[in-house]
Parts: C-alpha cells; structure tokens; sequence
C-alpha cells in the first residue's frame, strides 16, 4: 500500500530527476550526482526539493506521501518544464542558505554515514 518514503527528500530521488528540465537542469543534476551526499550542493538540491515539494508538510497516510517521494518530486517538476531558470534560482538560494547555515555555525559537525 505504501512505497518506500523518507521523512525528507531523499538524495537516491535525485537521478531520476535529470531529464525533467532543460541542459542547464541537467548539468546541474550530473554535477550534485558527482558529489558526495553531505556536500554543499548536494543538501542545496535536496532543500530546494523539500522548499518545491513542500516535505515539511507531508503526512503519512497522504496521497502525495503514498505515492512516494520520487513521484511528488516528478509531479513538482512537470509545473516548472517551462521555467528552468527558475528552478537554477531556487537551486542557487538553497545554495546561498546552506553557506550561511555553515558560516553561522562552524562547530556543527555534519556526519555521513
């Protein structure tokens, strides 16, 4: 009944979202895959798809969260087929946020597994 969720936008998601978006989206997307998952960029699309997927707020027993992440993340990126400049804007702000959160907090070990 349920598919595989995670309680955020799950880094493994992110190579099914190459081609849903023009070659900039998809030089991006090869650039995140190319690092590691606790890399700048890689928690940068990661937030940017928790902001565009709106994951804080998914329930569940949802039909979204039924579905699965790598579903809603499809869905979220149909909407934007015709702004990619504007998901690269989305993608640079998270990028932009995860620098200051590192600047502000320097201590803050980060640990991958």
């Amino acid at each position: 009944m349920y598919t595989e969720n995670a309680l955020l936008f799950p880094k493994q998601a992110i190579p099914l979202l190459r081609d849903f978006g023009d070659l900039r989206w998809q030089a991006l997307v090869k650039d995140v895959l190319a690092q590691d998952e606790c890399h700048e960029k890689t928690l940068a699309f990661m937030l940017m798809m928790i902001r565009l997927n709106g994951c804080l707020a998914c329930e569940t027993d949802s039909y979204r969260a039924m579905r699965g992440c790598i579903s809603c993340a499809q869905q979220t990126l149909r909407r934007y087929q015709d702004i990619e400049e504007e998901l690269v804007r989305c993608f640079t702000e998270s990028l932009n946020d995860i620098r200051l959160f590192a600047k502000e907090h320097p201590t803050l070990e980060i640990r991958c597994s």
